[in-house]
């Protein structure tokens, strides 16, 4: 289970990898690391904010929700980002709860 990884890369604002097969565009994902918690339908997911790799949406960077289940090959990399991103909510809002890490 990466939580454990993706936690500890959210503790000190270190870019991760993973290998996202959860989606019509699997692959490579680089993302900033936000929050690890509980989705509106229960499951445990990443909130991120996309930088590169695979993408269904081809919309660039923006904010995106990833299923811990199809997360593999996580990979924390040595590059650091400056903190939220807009729009970020360590609260979770309407869309997580039950949170266990956060920016």
């Amino acid at each position: 289970m990466p939580q454990a990884i993706l936690c500890s890369a959210i503790s000190t604002m270190n870019l991760v990898q993973f290998y996202y097969g959860g989606d019509d565009a699997p692959g490579y994902r680089t993302v900033e690391p936000h929050m690890v918690a509980y989705n509106s339908a229960g499951h445990l997911a990443l909130s991120a904010w996309f930088l590169g790799g695979a993408s269904e949406s081809h919309e660039g960077q923006w904010w995106r929700e990833y299923l811990l289940t199809d997360i593999s090959n996580v990979t924390v990399l040595p590059q650091k980002f400056s903190g939220p991103r807009p729009g970020y909510n360590p609260s979770g809002g309407k869309t997580f709860h039950n949170i266990q890490c956060a920016l």
